[in-house]
């Protein structure tokens, strides 16, 4: 009891309150962008978040801007500005690789300059597919972009619609 009385006395100094912590200033997390889809004839066709305000121009631009097949008397409005969900699509020339009037590129005759222009492909990409087709005797599947070149499964299902072998 008396050891009681001597850890709780009554007669001492009360134990210092503890300070709260000091608050971080912490930035606001910064506005939402629009999520916008560029497909067709544009190097890196794909999702881009873009900030709000953003015209169509600035989508084509961040997915790497036209391609040399990219059919320019049916360009979208490249001053609309964006809206979120929104797709900018850019037509392909008629008769371009990529294009619908074109038909199928060959993967196993086409060109890298061909090869590049196929919504999925990156310039890495076109470069390997010659390689291997060079070194191998080329492709007995288009499924080969993925399985042997290691080409993505999102691209390759943009890319299939416009190649063959």
């Amino acid at each position: 009891m008396l050891g009681s009385l001597w850890l709780f006395g009554s007669g001492g100094s009360p134990a210092p309150m503890p300070q709260p912590a000091a608050l971080a200033l912490v930035a606001p997390p910064p506005a939402p962008g629009l999520l916008v889809y560029v497909s067709g004839a544009v190097a890196h066709p794909g999702l881009y978040r873009l900030p709000r305000g953003e015209r169509a121009y600035d989508a084509i631009a961040a997915a790497g801007g036209l391609l040399a097949t990219a059919d320019l008397t049916r360009m979208p409005n490249l001053a609309e500005r964006l809206r979120d969900g929104q797709q900018i699509k850019v037509a392909f020339a008629k008769g371009a690789a990529g294009g619908v009037a074109g038909g199928k590129l060959d993967l196993n005759g086409a060109t890298l300059d061909e090869l590049e222009s196929v919504p999925g492909f990156s310039t890495q990409l076109a470069q390997a597919a010659i390689a291997y087709r060079d070194g191998y005797g080329g492709f007995a599947s288009v499924r080969e972009l993925v399985t042997v070149l290691g080409m993505s499964e999102s691209d390759y299902l943009i890319a299939k619609q416009y190649v063959k072998v």
